[in-house]
């Protein structure tokens, strides 16, 4: 086989994997204009509506970093029918739900699928490309991942505006079958079987495997059940410290399971890698905001603005666009530019949050989804020199044989930072609303709910930019030793 005709095939299968990402990150965020259609079908509670959401994370993360190390050990291909066939299969489920109840279980398992498929995407992309050439393709990662993200709520939107009110939300899930087909032909097709070590007893660490399962669930739980209702229960605060011990046990086992010349489910030196521990907890934190974001701003358009869902969705084309442009531009500068261009990235988007919040409270209602659309472009052009680049720059030390777990791990962080910044923001609205109610006309209520809400988004996102100067700064310092050293 030719060089050029090898450089198609990859790239083929590239598109494949890119193209299973965007459809997992699609179902983040297209649901989120169904939620009033959803509490209106169903007379769903706001925990019930809560969980629609964050019941997929939830099960999403649980899945990544187990099926990253499966991945790894076996085949990336065997993996991605797996998950695509769940996820598919639960998207059937989901559309043709009666209750509300069976729509969170097939939300659950959708999750599940999810989280099978996503980590082979990145151990795929590191196997797959290596250098500059690696950059090009996270670039285009990037921007393939900022269009899902921002187009999911115009996908939805327009599903209910086709649909119908009533049923029209059952539309956002149908979607999900002609394309989860689609994607699971072209992975069958396009990828090589990659069967690795099948000689090998596959080591999974059971013991580990229950440790983080705890840990993650006694994380995200009490984030997932805070709506901001009065009937919250103070209760779930308390698994916090169960957090605590089992994140304790957890790093205790998977060390000791190392030493003992066995594959741990997390490898714990991968945080010992200064560019990949910063990466991820930057991509963490600034997924943690910007889910946030757009389900505060699709809820205040809608509830508090009465605007159609579709239109509400729409106000993110603008990101959309302008993300795969910057993401593109990223990828192909980051290896000159390096942290630099994530930083800026970090604070413009930042800045794009504060002039939505600006906007809603200083100009009149009409004009304010206009408004809300144009920031969002600026914003996208920021969200676009984050994502792809700080992925190649988080994943520029890690062996490629540990690249789905890498990817899997910080695929977690994302996952993991994306429900509890979600939970945050919906319960600051929430709560706001439930608190002003009785006080303050419709309109004003949503106002001050939105702008509290997306206060939360704001800290996060500084938190994302905290982390990128930390890295900034301590890569330069490694250039000041080397160039001492030399």
């Amino acid at each position: 086989m030719t060089t050029r005709s090898t450089d198609r095939h990859r790239w083929r299968a590239y598109w494949a994997c890119v193209a299973v990402a965007a459809l997992t990150i699609l179902d983040l965020t297209k649901v989120n204009v169904a939620l009033p259609s959803i509490e209106q079908a169903f007379s769903a509670s706001s925990t019930e509506l809560q969980l629609v959401v964050s019941g997929y994370v939830l099960t999403f993360g649980l899945a990544l970093v187990p099926a990253g190390r499966i991945g790894d050990q076996r085949s990336r291909k065997a993996m991605f029918v797996v998950g695509l066939s769940i996820f598919t299969l639960s998207s059937v489920a989901a559309a043709l739900a009666p209750t509300a109840s069976v729509l969170l279980i097939a939300r659950l398992v959708q999750g599940v699928g999810a989280g099978i498929q996503m980590p082979q995407v990145i151990g795929t992309v590191q196997e797959l490309f290596q250098g500059e050439e690696r950059g090009r393709a996270f670039g285009l990662f990037g921007a393939t991942i900022g269009i899902a993200t921002a187009f999911g709520p115009t996908l939805g939107g327009l599903a209910i505006a086709l649909g119908g009110a009533d049923d029209g939300w059952r539309w956002i899930f149908w979607m999900n079958v002609p394309l989860g087909l689609a994607a699971l032909l072209a992975i069958v097709r396009l990828l090589p079987s990659g069967r690795r070590g099948s000689s090998e007893k596959l080591s999974l660490d059971p013991l580990g495997l229950l440790l983080f399962a705890i840990t993650v669930i006694a994380l995200m739980w009490p984030f997932l059940f805070t709506t901001g209702s009065p009937d919250d229960n103070p209760a779930r605060w308390w698994l916090l410290v169960v957090f605590v011990i089992a994140a304790a046990l957890f790093v205790w086992w998977e060390r000791r399971y190392a030493a003992s010349g066995r594959y741990p489910l997390v490898t714990m030196s991968l945080f010992r890698i200064g560019s990949y521990r910063n990466g991820t907890l930057l991509a963490t934190a600034y997924f943690a905001g910007t889910p946030a974001m757009f389900l505060l701003t699709t809820l205040f358009l809608q509830d508090g603005l009465g605007l159609p869902a579709v239109f509400a969705g729409m106000t993110s084309i603008g990101f959309a666009l302008a993300s795969a442009a910057s993401s593109w531009w990223g990828g192909l500068m980051v290896n000159r530019l390096g942290r630099p261009i994530v930083v800026l990235g970090v604070v413009i988007v930042l800045i794009s949050v504060i002039g939505m919040v600006i906007a809603t409270l200083v100009l009149p209602d009409d004009v304010v989804p206009w408004a809300v659309a144009a920031v969002m472009i600026v914003g996208g052009a920021g969200g676009g020199l984050v994502i792809a680049p700080n992925q190649t720059l988080a994943l520029e030390d890690v062996p490629v044989a540990e690249g789905g777990l890498a990817g899997s791990v910080g695929q977690l962080g994302q996952r993991i930072g994306a429900a509890i910044g979600t939970a945050v923001a919906l319960s600051l609205f929430y709560a706001t609303i439930y608190r002003e109610t009785d006080d303050e006309v419709q309109t004003v209520v949503y106002h001050d709910a939105y702008a509290i809400g997306m206060t939360s988004v704001a800290v996060l996102l500084a938190l994302a930019l905290l982390a990128g100067v930390v890295d900034l700064a301590g890569r330069r310092r490694d250039d000041v030793l080397t160039a001492a050293s030399e």
